[in-house]
């Protein structure tokens, strides 16, 4: 590994792969321990699936454990999923519950830690620097995009414009004025910033602006050359799910847009399996994620939305 390539933890991101197993297998013992000892509903699903934390003796056990879905969220509404007391709680963050009930995630003082650790770690991966400004029209609120990069950003050093969305010109002239280096958004928002500022006459392709930071939402490689065409950044994708934490579950490099990703191993583990039809495949399995440090919500065998 080339000492000179920036990097927020370079021990935990240069970790030999065999130690990396090893961790991940160790946190998901931990994390299967404390989900059944402190929340009711992953007693009561492991107890009828007939496992127990100790059956957990390597990462590929965690087959025999069940989900935790998005239901169980709803049905526990709206602290019933939280192995701590609420009053240890700093922060929660919520869906919108437009297909019902929301889904809410809490966050005490050491999820909150960890979070500002792996955005700041993913930021730096996409080729943030401390010292750069950081454009951020994520939304803030209860929806975790906005407030997970900026603390992130914080934690790298950087200087962060707390702008969320909306406002699409005061967008353009900060963008502008402020010189950014570094902007993160939805894709389909950074490109209506990017055609307001075209009906605006301003040119948003600079030699500050150097990287987008894309996110919270599907999008194509043909919207890709498109913001890269109009911005004049790299278009790197960012990916999170508020259930197993929010933003900084894993990102694109700046070496490698359109390929390979960096994740937080240590932190969090990914499954998709292999199979010859992978769409059949992805509707029975859907792809999983274990995040393995979370105190308030554990989260030790989650899986996303199904393809339908």
């Amino acid at each position: 590994m080339d000492p000179d390539v920036f990097m927020f933890d370079r021990d935990a991101e240069t970790m030999p792969r065999a130690a990396l197993a090893e961790l991940q297998s160790v946190r998901l013992r931990q994390t299967l321990e404390y989900a059944y000892a402190n929340v009711a509903q992953h007693r009561k699903k492991f107890d009828a699936a007939g496992v127990k934390p100790s059956d957990c003796k390597s990462l590929a056990d965690i087959e025999h454990f069940p989900f935790t879905e998005k239901a169980d969220l709803r049905e526990n509404y709206p602290f019933g999923m939280f192995a701590v007391p609420r009053e240890q709680l700093l922060r929660v963050h919520a869906s919108s519950g437009t297909t019902g009930k929301p889904t809410v995630v809490g966050y005490t003082r050491r999820d909150l830690e960890t979070w500002a650790d792996l955005m700041a770690r993913s930021l730096a991966c996409a080729g943030a620097r401390p010292g750069d400004i950081i454009h951020n029209a994520y939304g803030y609120g209860l929806f975790t995009g906005g407030l997970g990069v900026h603390y992130g950003a914080e934690r790298l050093g950087c200087t962060v414009v707390p702008m969320s969305g909306g406002g699409t010109e005061r967008q353009v002239l900060l963008l502008k004025d402020f010189r950014a280096n570094v902007i993160c958004a939805t894709p389909s928002y950074a490109l209506n910033i990017a055609e307001v500022a075209a009906g605006m006459g301003i040119e948003l392709r600079s030699d500050a602006l150097r990287i987008g930071v894309f996110g919270a939402e599907p999008w194509s490689e043909a919207m890709r050359a498109s913001l890269q065409a109009r911005l004049g950044v790299k278009a790197l994708d960012h990916y999170g799910l508020s259930e197993v934490q929010g933003p900084g579950v894993g990102g694109e490099c700046d070496a490698h847009a359109g390929g390979r990703k960096r994740r937080t191993g240590d932190h969090h583990a990914h499954q998709a399996g292999a199979a010859d039809d992978p769409l059949s495949h992805a509707r029975h399995h859907p792809p999983r994620s274990h995040a393995l440090r979370l105190r308030a919500e554990p989260r030790a065998h989650h899986a996303r939305d199904r393809a339908r």
